[in-house]
């Protein structure tokens, strides 16, 4: 007797028990086993790249899984009874089979095609999801968690860079009060405000940090794909400064491993993440906050740290030079600006023991020189003439590059002249670390360089003037520098052949004006004399004594005759 019955055309056959068994529900169990181990020890690499997967793979994975697993115990089931099915060719046992394997197939290797294959970047589809899986990430925090997360969005960002907003673009801006009122504002498409918070969201200190310390080849992508795309608007500003900062701080990062060659390799003559983020002026300008840093984390750098931020600012002026600029940068006013200030402390060095020769400080004046040095040596190079200065009568001076270098100079030693004992210290900063290291000799005697040296003596000597009609500490700080490092007589060695001129003004002066100064305000006065000069009241002059040391058997007096007003 046949089981068979039919349905009007359907006809309902019993499944047969001993039919070919391709995808059990015991088959099933075992897959998800190992399906399941695979996926509880992936690391945060691989949940983050199936979270920012341009489908919803956990919420298919998840359906997937309870349908197939449902269907082969059902499937299992309905064999073991026997129950029936329809009859026909269309659909046999073994394809049933074969379509819950291959589903469960599949969805796993969907895992892996984005977990390993082709792990997911940032676009279109998956904006949302790639914002909301960075969000939790960095709002978690977790260090190693965030070293990896940082790796995973360099791979993104050039896609970040080309949805993100420019803000520079007039057509991406908010419209102004007063603008006509038919001008739509700017909308940005969903794709654009997530690349948008996406570029503010990586500018968190900690995954800054996290970046420097062991994925740099996030930054390096970031501003090599600013550079070439030249969106120099787009919202870049907090993670420059905050990546900037960070490598600074961490004496491991690229900056201390990119900074010579002859020490560090062939990263040290490539740089290729300081290349990156400070080889583009323009860039760098417009970003505004890659050399300009914190003051409160200014001051706790030490010479290394400065050194490091030296080299970041030689960079950009090496590509500045190159372009053949002449025009003002607010780039270098800024830097200019911030190295000068790491040397104001050199005043807690006057009157201290010998032990002092081990601060910091000296170091970082060190730094200073050879960056002034440096930064001449290149303009030099770029072939670009500093010229003198020329104003017409009625117009505003008009600033260059070469009046920030001469106003920096004449920063770091207003900053030197006030180390003014013991003579010994007071003679090796003010002589032989500034003076002699940027005038005497012949140094810094290229073109632009000769601009420079023009601009530093006329500076200093309008400071020196200025206390004719306004007596001040930083003028009678600048007056004795220049006494104790030329003399109080002048010279016809060729080397000073560079400040004869200016020797020969300023000792005119003093002795024209000093007894007058003296008179005036004795604290304004003495403020120019170092140790070992001295102010002689009963024959009207200016004394220095030279001690018996070395090969001097006696002490050797130099003075200056002075005029009374």
């Amino acid at each position: 007797m046949s089981d068979t019955f039919c349905i009007g055309s359907l006809c309902f056959v019993p499944l047969d028990p001993n039919s070919p068994e391709l995808f059990t529900f015991s088959s099933f169990l075992a897959g998800y086993a190992l399906v399941v181990l695979a996926w509880t020890i992936a690391d945060t690499r691989y949940r983050f790249r199936v979270a920012t997967a341009p489908i919803p793979l956990t919420s298919i994975t998840f359906f997937v899984v309870v349908a197939v697993g449902t269907l082969a115990l059902l499937t299992d089931l309905w064999r073991s009874q026997g129950w029936v099915v329809p009859k026909g060719s269309l659909l046999t046992p073994a394809t049933w089979q074969a379509i819950l394997a291959g589903s469960f197939l599949a969805t796993s290797l969907a895992w892996a095609w984005f977990a390993f294959i082709r792990p997911p970047k940032y676009g279109r589809v998956n904006a949302r999801r790639y914002a909301t899986a960075l969000y939790a990430a960095i709002l978690k925090g977790n260090t190693p968690d965030l070293a990896v997360i940082a790796d995973e969005v360099g791979r993104s960002a050039g896609s970040l860079i080309h949805h993100a907003t420019d803000h520079r673009d007039t057509r991406h801006q908010w419209p102004r009060s007063g603008e006509a009122d038919h001008e739509e504002p700017y909308n940005p498409t969903k794709v654009t405000a997530y690349a948008d918070d996406i570029l503010l969201l990586i500018a968190d200190r900690r995954f800054c940090r996290a970046i420097v310390d062991a994925s740099p080849i996030v930054a390096l992508a970031m501003f090599e794909y600013v550079s070439s795309t030249k969106k120099y608007g787009v919202s870049v500003k907090e993670f420059a400064r905050n990546v900037v900062g960070e490598a600074i701080l961490n004496k491991n990062s690229f900056l201390f491993h990119e900074a010579d060659g002859y020490d560090t390799g062939l990263l040290g003559y490539h740089k290729p993440v300081s290349q990156a983020m400070f080889s583009n002026h323009n860039m760098v300008a417009a970003v505004g906050t890659l050399l300009d840093q914190d003051f409160q984390e200014r001051d706790q750098w030490d010479s290394s740290q400065w050194n490091a931020y030296c080299r970041a600012v030689l960079i950009t002026l090496r590509d500045y030079a190159d372009k053949q600029v002449r025009s003002r940068s607010s780039v270098f006013s800024v830097a200019f600006s911030n190295i000068q200030e790491s040397v104001r402390d050199l005043h807690h060095l006057d009157g201290m023991a010998d032990s002092a020769w081990n601060q910091d400080v000296t170091q970082r004046l060190r730094v200073a020189v050879d960056f002034i040095k440096e930064a001449a040596r290149l303009l030099d190079e770029s072939g670009v003439g500093a010229g003198r200065p020329s104003q017409k009568r009625g117009q505003r001076k008009r600033l260059t590059i070469f009046d920030d270098m001469a106003h920096l100079i004449v920063e770091v030693i207003c900053s030197a002249a006030s180390v003014r004992s013991p003579r010994d210290r007071c003679w090796v900063i003010q002589h032989n670390m500034v003076w002699d290291e940027l005038f005497d000799f012949g140094d810094l005697d290229g073109v632009a360089s000769r601009g420079i040296k023009y601009r530093v003596r006329r500076l200093i000597y309008d400071e020196v003037s200025r206390m004719t009609d306004f007596p001040n500490f930083k003028g009678a700080k600048v007056l004795g520098f220049c006494l104790n490092v030329m003399g109080l007589r002048m010279t016809t060695d060729n080397y000073a052949r560079d400040t004869a001129a200016l020797h020969r003004v300023l000792l005119s002066w003093t002795r024209r004006h000093w007894v007058w100064l003296h008179s005036y305000n004795p604290r304004v006065a003495e403020a120019t004399l170092v140790d070992g000069m001295n102010y002689d009241p009963d024959e009207s002059r200016l004394v220095v004594v030279y001690p018996a040391q070395g090969l001097r058997r006696e002490p050797h007096y130099v003075h200056l005759d002075l005029s009374h007003p």
